[in-house]
């Protein structure tokens, strides 16, 4: 088999598309990866040269969330859609919200790992303004069009249905990452006393903000890894945290292993892969209480709502107070961290891909 995947080298979407492609090796599957949004850098180049069964293709097309898109994306369009033609795919996996109405040919599976309007809804507590209604029709479109839809969370497939639907099939398969134990950091890494947050720290969604307000009251340092400036302009203010920059993955791994409590106070997060390797490393979680980490944590996290930093400090200062706590909720964490394997979500893609196939090809043979 073989699949046009598309990917954005931005967020979590770069981690989970890599994810995937490896597992998919062993189906001997092969994949096109056509990335979009911005440059590739030589380590993800590099990362992509690692997996045998995986070709890349590159772009800098704009995705439908930044500025002024819509020249880009037709471009696009006609770039996967010879892509496609030139490399004889079987089958298209979409990892952004547009294009699924495309004249494809073979089955298209859309995976909505986010979107603008239920992210305004959650972090601007207010609908998207006007401008977004472009945005709103086409993605509807793209969607309705798609042979399937996925989400990571059924809170997110939720989303999609309140604001695109109605669907008309859809499917949850949770997000995955790889668990390399302590041999892939050369031993075990002991615990240290600090506080870890990391990812797309620009976005209001991760509200950092919440951590730096409650920074100084706490007796341990916050640390935060990721890009402050986002691709459309947007900044986060680290005042009060101390900031690591961007740490490629085996570099943020081992902060992963040695601090003692992950926070993600968020408001808008469908699914969390930073979340994912922080509780495979063993970090005490103090999340937003949002319906999508309650969904995918249940009791291995301790939650707060996003816009009660008092509620953080407490949280955190609870935690930092009770080192048998600690430990016993990043144990928890651990074990559920490990449920969301590269196996499982390799079944779960492998089962849809050969419905879709297998689906499309009956439907020829009738037509013909």
């Amino acid at each position: 088999m073989r699949v046009l995947m598309t990917a954005d080298p931005i967020g979590g979407v770069w981690s989970y598309a890599l994810t995937l492609c490896a597992a998919l090796a062993s189906e001997d599957v092969c994949v096109e990866l056509a990335t979009l949004g911005a440059p590739l850098s030589r380590a993800q180049r590099s990362a992509v040269a690692a997996l045998a069964n995986v070709e890349l293709h590159e772009s800098r097309y704009r995705l439908e969330w930044m500025p002024h898109p819509w020249e880009d994306l037709a471009a696009a369009g006609d770039w996967l859609l010879a892509l496609k033609e030139e490399r004889r795919c079987s089958l298209i996996h979409l990892n952004h919200l547009l294009h699924g109405e495309l004249a494809w040919g073979v089955p298209v599976l859309t995976v909505g790992h986010s979107c603008v309007l239920s992210w305004w809804s959650a972090v601007r507590r207010e609908p998207a303004p006007r401008q977004w209604e472009p945005y709103r029709r086409c993605v509807m479109q793209s969607l309705q069009a798609a042979s399937c839809v996925v989400a990571p969370t059924h809170a997110m497939l939720w989303e999609l249905q309140r604001y695109y639907g109605p669907l008309p099939r859809s499917r949850v398969i949770p997000n995955a990452a790889e668990d390399w134990g302590a041999g892939a950091l050369g031993g075990p890494v002991e615990k240290e006393l600090f506080i870890l947050c990391a990812g797309r720290l620009w976005d209001e969604g991760k509200n950092v903000a919440a951590l730096g307000a409650v920074a100084p009251l706490l007796p341990w340092p916050i640390h935060v890894a990721g890009r402050q400036v986002g691709p459309d302009g947007s900044f986060a203010n680290l005042a009060g945290v101390h900031a690591l920059g961007h740490l490629e993955p085996h570099a943020l791994a081992q902060w992963y292993a040695r601090a003692a409590i992950y926070a993600l106070p968020a408001r808008y997060e469908p699914f969390g892969l930073t979340v994912l390797e922080a509780g495979l490393h063993g970090c005490a979680l103090v999340l937003g209480d949002i319906e999508s980490l309650q969904e995918l944590w249940g009791d291995a996290a301790i939650y707060v709502p996003p816009e009660d930093t008092q509620a953080l400090q407490a949280a955190l200062n609870a935690l930092i107070a009770d080192p048998h706590r600690r430990r016993a909720l990043a144990c928890r964490a651990r074990a559920r961290a490990r449920s969301y394997s590269p196996a499982r979500m390799l079944e779960g893609y492998r089962v849809l891909y050969r419905e879709l196939i297998r689906e499309h090809r009956a439907c020829a043979v009738s037509a013909s």
